[in-house]
């Protein structure tokens, strides 16, 4: 399969105010949000991104998405330079790439009915009016909706979060994207209405084709949808491989942090302390070298010195560790 995807260096800092000191010694301060991440992904391959709150994985998303400008690397989608993409070539891109929002409550407008959201893009696209109807029709059929009745002069506020977030995946869906990035696709609803949007969306990449990459901090929730997980801590990735090996072979001692924390179905069952304790630290001050060895309980010297390569330590599994 073609690459759909490549991903070189790819960096954002976001400016922040300054203290009277910091204007004093000339000091500009930045958020290290996404730090030097690479990585491709092939012609209808689905990718999740995994870590916790502060990782950078919902700015990379938007990233790829041109939805915020990066302070340097490389992006190529679909054969664009995203990057350089402005004005036409900028509208043309929206048509190959979608993102579908978190929460869907704030995503659609509240004075809109369904029918207007989902239209949307296409007023934006340039399609002629003549072809919404059809158009409108097959993409519900495609999220499961098509059988709800008056459904599209509804408001939505009259629809339960299960219905409003296969309205947003259809708006998504409805320029026919080569490409989505979903944002925690399911983390505002029931766990009752969950499985259900995962099959739809599962069930959409796999008839369209699409390329897909599933932003979660939910172990579960990845290796449902994605066969391959990429883990990032505190900007940058630290594995990268096949999800079910990353679950169960965890290299990265940060991943075998987060698969230690998913909680077990018995109560009485020992599952021992967690490798790692404390918060995040500070995106502005990162630590030296390896970014998460305040945490590793394994960190030596090297670790404060050095960053750590990503390197692949078996077919297709990457890691960025010194002690690898």
């Amino acid at each position: 399969m073609a690459s759909l995807l490549d991903v070189r260096g790819l960096t954002k800092h976001f400016p922040v105010s300054r203290t009277l000191r910091e204007v004093a010694r000339g000091e500009r301060p930045v958020v290290r949000a996404v730090e030097d991440v690479t990585f491709a992904m092939d012609q209808g391959e689905s990718v999740g991104i995994l870590g916790e709150s502060g990782c950078g994985k919902t700015t990379t998303g938007r990233l790829l998405l041109k939805l915020v400008e990066a302070s340097e690397g490389t992006i190529t989608l679909d054969g664009y330079d995203v990057r350089a993409l402005k004005g036409p070539d900028l509208k043309r891109f929206r048509r190959h790439a979608q993102l579908v929002f978190q929460n869907p409550f704030d995503a659609l407008n509240p004075r809109f009915t369904l029918r207007r959201s989902i239209a949307e893009p296409l007023l934006n696209a340039g399609v002629p009016k003549g072809e919404w109807d059809d158009r409108i029709a097959a993409v519900l059929k495609r999220v499961h909706l098509s059988g709800v009745s008056d459904l599209m002069e509804k408001f939505p506020h009259q629809l339960s979060g299960g219905q409003l977030q296969r309205v947003v995946l259809a708006r998504a869906l409805i320029l026919e994207p080569t490409f989505i990035v979903a944002d925690e696709p399911v983390s505002m609803l029931d766990v009752s209405v969950r499985a259900g949007i995962l099959n739809v969306m599962r069930e959409v990449r796999e008839t369209m084709g699409l390329t897909a990459i599933y932003i979660s901090h939910d172990l579960a929730l990845v290796r449902y949808v994605a066969p391959r997980t990429i883990v990032m801590y505190l900007g940058k990735i630290v594995e990268d491989g096949p999800t079910d090996a990353v679950i169960s072979r965890p290299l990265h001692p940060y991943a075998r942090a987060l698969v230690a924390a998913v909680p077990v179905p018995r109560v009485d069952q020992d599952r021992g302390a967690l490798p790692i304790t404390g918060m995040i630290p500070d995106a502005r001050n990162p630590p030296s070298g390896c970014r998460f060895r305040d945490r590793c309980p394994y960190a030596v010297a090297r670790c404060a010195e050095e960053v750590p390569a990503l390197r692949e330590l078996a077919p297709g599994h990457r890691a960025a560790c010194h002690l690898l």
